[in-house]
Parts: structure tokens; C-alpha cells; sequence
């Protein structure tokens, strides 16, 4: 493991940067912590180190460890940072403690009937679409509008349960007349659908936790041929996401065990939309985007 910083993160940004710079030189344990801090950065702001640490199944002593590493004098401090820019977002309950609220009453309530099931249904999705348009920063989405406007050819890509959101943003891509390629697999040709990626495309990935197999090949193929990735994940440091270029992360509704992909299929539809009436001056094609 690298030697500590001895200056600790001013913002919660620099902290995400710096544990993004740290993450493959840390030990499983410190790894499995700071995912957590990553992606449920509003739960580390609120709660206390006891049930963090149970949360994580991790000795407490274990997150003092990691706050250290990356220069705190302990884990309160990177508690405050966090709480303080979750504060000044003006989301004083964060999305990973009302997530839990939520799921905790619909757990403890008996399903009445399919008009329940919807309403379930509804109120996650509602959390988790609110939560997408306060984690990804409008930076973030010009980045990658950026990168599908100056590919040649766009590589899209989702298997298992990011198959329905790959297969949406390739048939919009089209729809605005942007050459794309949709890698299926179909036959198991994905080693043949990759190879003529170049360094003037860009493959788009979507993976979720358990990441396929096939979606990291992809990846590594793409990195090393020299093409730009552009990752849509669940977390920053996801095995898709750590070699690409921009990562954009959802966190998607959980209702009874069962995960949407509302907030995947929203993000998707800005993605093409945005990149249409950006760099096509708003003429779509006739059919439109149906």
C-alpha cells in the first residue's frame, strides 16, 4: 500500500479523487471500505462509526485505517467533509438513508393487491430518478456528450440486465444518425463484434453488479486498441469502470429484490437527446425517436 497522504482532501471531490488514485494499491479490506464510502457517501456522513462498520462487516478500526491513508487524522474528519458537502447540497437526509427508509416500510407491509405492487414501484423509482439528477454533474454530461459527438463509431454495449438500456441508446443512436455498432453477442461473436473498434471510436458500456464477464472484455479490448470508453455503472470503481475515460454512475431503485432500470433508461434517453440537439441542430431523424 502507497505511503499516507499527510494532507487530507479539502472537498468531498478531491476525496473521491483521491480514493479513485489510491483504490488498486489498498488491501481487499480498505478496497471493500472504500466502494462504500464512494458509493454510499451520504450513509458515511450520518452514521455512526458502529454501525458503518456493521454495515460493512468490517472491524471499526478498519475505516480509521483507510480515513488515515488518505490523510484525515481519523474517520470523523472524513465524516464531517462528507456531512458538510452533503449539507450545503441542501439534501439534509442523504438518498442511501431515505432508500433505507423506504424499503424498511414497504417491507413491513403486506402486499394488498397489484395496485400496491405499482405504487412500490413508483415511489423507488421516484427516489432513484431524483438521486440520478443530483449525483451526475453537468459537467459530467458534457463530457460525455463530448465523446459521442467526436467518435467515428459508437460500440454499445449491456448484457444480462443492461441489456433493454445497451439496446435503447443503440437504437437511438441510429435514430439520430450516428454510426453505431450494437455488440449482442449473438452466436457468442462478441470477440468478432469488438475487432474493428479503433482509436477514433468509443465503446459505451452498461454493467451492473455482477458485472458480465463479457462487458469487461469489452473494456479491456477497447483500452487497448486506444479507444475512449464511456462506462454507465453502478460504482466508480467497478471492473468496467476503472479503465474508462468518464464513468457515469446510477444507483437504481431496489423494490422487494427486485432492481429497475428507470433511472438507467432516463439517463439514456438524455444521453441521445442531448448529444441530438447539441450537435445536429436539433434535426432529428424523421421517423424521430419512437
Amino acid at each position: 500500500m502507497a505511503k499516507p497522504y499527510k494532507s487530507q482532501p479539502a472537498t468531498a471531490e478531491e476525496l473521491r479523487e483521491r480514493i479513485l488514485e489510491e483504490y488498486e494499491s489498498l488491501s481487499k479490506v480498505l478496497k471493500h471500505i472504500a466502494q462504500y464510502v464512494l458509493d454510499e457517501p451520504s450513509s458515511v456522513a450520518l452514521e455512526t462509526l458502529a454501525v458503518l462498520s456493521e454495515r460493512m462487516n468490517v472491524h471499526p478500526s478498519a475505516i480509521v485505517r483507510l480515513a488515515k491513508h488518505l490523510g484525515f487524522e481519523g474517520a470523523s474528519p472524513m465524516q464531517k467533509l462528507l456531512r458538510d458537502s452533503l449539507l450545503s447540497s441542501g439534501n439534509s437526509l442523504g438518498y442511501a438513508e431515505r432508500v433505507r427508509q423506504f424499503k424498511d416500510s414497504a417491507s413491513s407491509r403486506e402486499l394488498s393487491g397489484p395496485d400496491q405492487v405499482l405504487t412500490d414501484f413508483v415511489q423507488g423509482n421516484v427516489l432513484a430518478l431524483e438521486n440520478l439528477n443530483q449525483s451526475i454533474s453537468a459537467n459530467d454530461l458534457k463530457l460525455a456528450v463530448d465523446l459521442i459527438a467526436k467518435a467515428g463509431t459508437i460500440y454499445v454495449a449491456g448484457f444480462r440486465r443492461s441489456f433493454p438500456v445497451a439496446s435503447y441508446l443503440a437504437y437511438s443512436l441510429h435514430q439520430v444518425d450516428k454510426k453505431t455498432v450494437f455488440i449482442d453477442s449473438v452466436g457468442g461473436m462478441t470477440r468478432q463484434q469488438i475487432h474493428g473498434i479503433t482509436e477514433s471510436d468509443l465503446l459505451l458500456v452498461v454493467s451492473y453488479h455482477p458485472y458480465a464477464e463479457e462487458a469487461v472484455y469489452l473494456v479491456s479490448s477497447a483500452v487497448e486498441k486506444g479507444s475512449k470508453v464511456l462506462a454507465i455503472s453502478d460504482s466508480l470503481v467497478s471492473p468496467v469502470a476503472k479503465p474508462a475515460n468518464l464513468v457515469l454512475q446510477v444507483r437504481e431503485a431496489e423494490i422487494r429484490k427486485f432492481r429497475s432500470l428507470s433511472a438507467s433508461m432516463c439517463l439514456a434517453q438524455s444521453l441521445v437527446m442531448a448529444y441530438a440537439f447539441a450537435h445536429t441542430d436539433g434535426n432529428l431523424n424523421q421517423s424521430s425517436i419512437r
